[in-house]
């Protein structure tokens, strides 16, 4: 559950820190107060968009932090991100008047996405404009779906549908292309067989110059070669002579000055590497010979690679690279052109389609029975006596959504037909269709958390009084949030906090504390009778809070 709400320069709000506790929980204020501020607040928490716009005036940055009780269910999701599962998880959430946004979980840095994955098995929100959306086709079809689970069931359905269309988009092309496609695949198909032929591996283009290099300057390697190991190591006036000459002449001078041993060292070590320069240069000369054929065959190979980048308009060693990535489109034009294998794939893509969009089909028909009985139920209690509520499921032709139509019918009272929601129901019929909705579905949510935002908006008297004993209910198994304007809700809250407004040198301000019980009676009676509290709407309000 939430147990603390921190806010700082949010809006109107300057400061505030709401500590929170189980079961059904109720804020009240007069308009323009900042009562519906709090849950926008928690949403950013929870990873909604934010922007300048929600910085108080002035205000350098806005920052929210959320704190909840750690439910066991997100301990593993949490230590999978490395976000220390403590019993407290606390959510920060960090905009500065740049439009820069910063997220926290648990201290550790954390982006939007995690906040919302978070937020979802925490908080259930329903806000105040939901009835609106029961308008929508879109809407009612989602929150069928939302109501039975099945809302992976319809994205596997989309999923399927995409890959369906693909498939048939794919051997479409390949249809139309058919001529086209050949063209591509012989150009591909003659360009690599010449390739094949050629055969050019990877690391062979330096490989074959350095060889055709030395080959064709054999005779200058030799001659050098020769005159070097000559000048190293010949009968006379050789450098090894010299050195050996140099070192004899320093060794009996070492007992008159020890300070020539490093120059005897120098010399020790000149005569080694000496020895094997000429060792190696032996070895060298032992295996260069002047082969004219091997030079013929490395300038063939060398004019042959290099006539093919040249055809190509690339650098000899990138011709490897050139035919594998030939060999890639050539496999892929086929793959085109196979019209078996692609009228395959679309059978098969089909074929998944209808099954999975088969079961979510099936899925709704039964979710839609259940929920009508239901709906049709809360209506009896909410003024609407002798109504009906019915979900109707109407075959269509396939498509992302499935293979029917979700539409929402209501009779508001006994003998009327059932038509379609969006022509028949008044404001407040809607307002309480919703609220209906919203309680139906919180009965069933796993989320520990459960925020009404002026759902009761456009009802009152004896519905009011209905709607505040559903939402205590609920609080008896979630901890349950409502911003209310109507007494009948606040009397059946087991806390109630009020939000009022003031005005400061820095502008209007918003205050949040939690009342008392004779701070309860004042504030229900205010709502009940507006800004002029009289004895008569005192007791009306201490009997509301005593029923």
């Amino acid at each position: 559950m939430l147990r603390l709400l921190h806010v700082r320069d949010f809006v109107i709000v300057d400061e505030a820190e709401i500590s929170f506790s189980p079961g059904f929980t109720v804020f009240s204020g007069e308009t323009g107060a900042g009562k519906s501020i709090l849950i926008d607040a928690l949403s950013l928490a929870l990873g909604a968009r934010g922007d300048t716009g929600l910085l108080r005036t002035g205000a350098d940055r806005a920052e929210i932090s959320a704190v909840f009780q750690t439910p066991d269910s997100l301990r593993t999701w949490l230590e999978e991100r490395d976000f220390d599962p403590h019993d407290d998880l606390v959510l920060r959430r960090i905009i500065d008047n740049q439009g820069r946004s910063k997220a926290y979980v648990n201290g550790v840095p954390a982006n939007l996405g995690m906040l919302r994955e978070l937020g979802a098995c925490l908080v259930d929100i329903h806000g105040q404009h939901a009835h609106q959306g029961l308008l929508n086709a879109a809407n009612q079809r989602d929150m069928l779906d939302q109501q039975g689970g099945l809302l992976e069931l319809a994205r596997d359905t989309q999923h399927a549908w995409q890959s369906w269309k693909q498939a048939l988009e794919a051997l479409q092309a390949a249809q139309r292309n058919a001529d086209a496609v050949q063209q591509e695949r012989d150009r591909l198909q003659w360009l690599l067989s010449e390739l094949e032929t050629l055969a050019p591996q990877p690391g062979e283009w330096e490989q074959i110059s350095n060889e055709q290099s030395r080959l064709a300057h054999g005779q200058a390697l030799l001659e050098g070669c020769g005159r070097a190991l000559a000048l190293l190591d010949d009968e006379s006036g050789s450098a090894l002579q010299a050195l050996n000459s140099a070192a004899h002449q320093i060794e009996p001078l070492l007992r008159h000055d020890s300070q020539l041993q490093s120059t005897l060292d120098a010399l020790e070590s000149a005569r080694i590497s000496a020895t094997e320069a000429v060792s190696d240069l032996n070895s060298y000369l032992g295996r260069l010979e002047l082969d004219p054929e091997a030079l013929a065959r490395a300038d063939q190979r060398v004019s042959e690679l290099f006539e093919a980048a040249r055809k190509h308009h690339i650098e000899p060693e990138e011709l490897p690279a050139l035919q594998e990535r030939l060999s890639a489109e050539l496999a892929a034009s086929n793959a085109a052109i196979d019209l078996e294998a692609l009228q395959a794939r679309v059978a098969a893509t089909e074929s998944a389609y209808h099954g999975v969009a088969g079961r979510l089909s099936k899925a709704r028909r039964k979710t839609a029975q259940r929920l009508s009985r239901e709906v049709t139920a809360a209506m009896q209690e909410l003024a609407m006596q002798g109504g009906s509520f019915e979900i109707v499921l109407e075959a269509c032709a396939p498509g992302p959504h499935g293979k029917e139509t979700v539409e929402f019918r209501v009779a508001g009272h006994a003998g009327t037909p059932l038509r379609p929601l969006a022509k028949v129901a008044s404001g407040g019929e809607l307002a309480r269709l919703s609220l209906a909705l919203s309680v139906i579905a919180s009965q069933a949510a796993q989320v520990p958390t459960l925020i009404f935002d002026e759902v009761d908006t456009g009802i009152g008297g004896a519905v009011a009084e209905v709607v505040g004993r559903l939402l205590h209910q609920l609080g008896d198994r979630h901890q349950v949030l409502c911003v209310t304007h109507l007494p009948q809700v606040a009397a059946r809250g087991k806390h109630h906090f009020e939000v009022s407004k003031s005005s400061a040198e820095s502008g209007t301000l918003s205050d949040i504390h939690l009342l008392d019980e004779q701070g309860r009676i004042d504030e229900i009676a205010r709502m009940l009778g507006g800004m002029t509290i009289t004895d008569t709407t005192r007791r009306h309000a201490s009997e509301m809070l005593a029923g």
